[in-house]
């Protein structure tokens, strides 16, 4: 087993609970471990440091407390399936792996976790994996006040999400600098653990631009995640996912989203997104319904004592580029392998997670001022950032409403990599027709009853002239091919 096991902290108490853990654990050792099984009525945390005197929680308590929300969500359980011997392979070629038998529904489960109001009109800051393939989510607000919210965008490579009520006049949160943030200063952990609404605990900051792979990371899959987690010693547990981290003014300074612990249960650690993340990856949903995510076109390394022997570094600071993208950002500014990139934007860098998250904060076509050391010699260039096709305009994906999922046009790379002249890609399964066909997200759906596909439009087009069977073939990413016949 891993020295700790970094868990998700957004499940509910009872059946759900114990569901979301197995997946969340799945991979990491965990064993037996569920999140959230056999919960105490009673929860008591000691501090062997009392705060310094003269340190006054309780306004930055009153200011956000009623900023966060419990939202809890239910989700009609998908059915099961088993794959059986498939007499029909040979006929349908190589797509098949087998009939795919359904059983019937269990019933839906239910799920919970806490959200932060960023706006007075009813925008809700959250993390994704406590609304993501939610069929209903709502929302209460401290002071018992309950609504229906609407999913307006998520993003799993932050794993954030931001969701809607219809109300006005809502209280909000201010947002902090998480640039600011200082290891060893005190911190408030504010959100609904194992349904005790209205939570706050304190701690300090022990650490920043942590990186705990949490994330699943399948660039083949459209996903590069970016962890860069402010670590706190504040008591999180499950429930307290999508909750506000706050300094001692009150200010929103990160989102809380995971916990290490052995057992399910705070442990000691806990770990939260920073704000300026947070701040721009909510735009981008407002804006766009997606991030726009920049990439700087390169690969680094962290920099170690023995790494720094091998190479000839002298000063153990900044990040190591260890391979730069032929038509990347950093190509087209002059950056080269073995160059170390000290500062973004004036800002230290000296972890992979810490340059990820500077970059991340920035949008196609934006500039952005990288320090770097190349031969002895400290020096300043400007980097125009480029989308993941190597272009600066914005990403749009199409959405696909009446089929309850969204699509992205596979760029020329993954195209080469799968060996496909035509296909679009499955990016998010929501609730609606692929769903209950079993498709996954990340599936590319080459052809609809043997007629190729390459638009949302065209794939529409093809179900509604479909008569009787219908035939999905495509590729995942991993290069398996699959079929679906309904």
């Amino acid at each position: 087993m891993k020295k700790y096991i970094v868990i998700f902290a957004a499940a509910a108490i009872g059946g759900f609970s114990s569901l979301a853990a197995y997946k969340a654990l799945e991979g990491n050792d965990a064993g037996t471990t569920r999140l959230g099984e056999g919960a105490p009525t009673m929860v008591r945390y000691t501090s062997a440091t009392p705060p310094e005197s003269g340190i006054d929680f309780t306004t930055a308590a009153d200011m956000t407390v009623h900023s966060v929300v419990h939202v809890k969500t239910t989700y009609q359980q998908t059915q099961s399936s088993s794959n059986m011997f498939d007499p029909f392979r040979d006929f349908f070629g190589d797509g098949g792996g087998g009939f795919n038998f359904q059983f019937p529904n269990q019933g839906p489960q239910q799920g919970s976790g806490s959200g932060v109001i960023i706006s007075e009109d009813g925008y809700i800051i959250t993390n994704n994996h406590v609304v993501d393939g939610a069929d209903k989510v709502d929302v209460t607000l401290n002071d018992n006040r309950s609504y229906k919210a609407t999913v307006i965008g998520t993003d799993p490579n932050t794993d954030l999400a931001l969701i809607k009520v219809n109300e006005k006049g809502l209280p909000f949160i201010n947002f902090g600098n998480s640039d600011d943030v200082k290891v060893g200063q005190w911190v408030l952990a504010v959100g609904n653990p194992f349904n005790l609404t209205s939570t706050v605990t304190a701690g300090i900051v022990s650490a920043k631009g942590r990186n705990i792979n949490i994330l699943e990371n399948n660039p083949g899959a459209g996903k590069y995640p970016i962890e860069s987690f402010i670590q706190t010693d504040a008591a999180v547990n499950p429930g307290n996912s999508g909750g506000a981290l706050v300094n001692t003014k009150g200010e929103l300074i990160g989102i809380n989203s995971a916990i290490a612990s052995q057992t399910g249960s705070f442990a000691g650690y806990s770990f939260a997104i920073p704000v300026n993340i947070v701040r721009k990856v909510a735009n981008d949903l407002l804006e766009f319904g997606e991030v726009q995510r920049a990439f700087l076109g390169v690969s680094i390394q962290n920099i170690t004592s023995d790494f720094a022997d091998e190479k000839g570094i002298k000063d153990i600071v900044g990040v190591y580029i260890s391979g730069v993208s032929p038509d990347g950002a950093a190509a087209d500014a002059g950056l080269k392998e073995g160059d170390v990139i000290l500062k973004i934007n004036g800002i230290d860098v000296n972890s992979t997670s810490g340059l990820q998250e500077q970059v991340a904060r920035n949008r196609p076509g934006d500039k952005i001022t990288v320090t770097y050391r190349r031969s002895g010699s400290t020096k300043d260039v400007s980097v125009t950032l480029k989308n993941k096709d190597g272009g600066v305009a914005y990403v749009k994906t199409e959405k696909g409403l009446a089929l309850g999922a969204d699509f992205e046009v596979l760029s020329k790379e993954e195209k080469a990599k799968l060996k496909l002249t035509s296909g679009i890609k499955v990016t998010k399964i929501n609730s609606g027709r692929l769903r209950s066909y079993g498709i996954k997200e990340g599936f590319v759906i080459t052809e609809v009853n043997s007629k190729p596909v390459n638009t949302i439009a065209e794939l529409q087009d093809a179900f509604d002239s479909a008569k009787g069977r219908v035939m999905i073939r495509g590729v995942y990413p991993d290069g398996t091919k699959a079929y679906y016949s309904f």
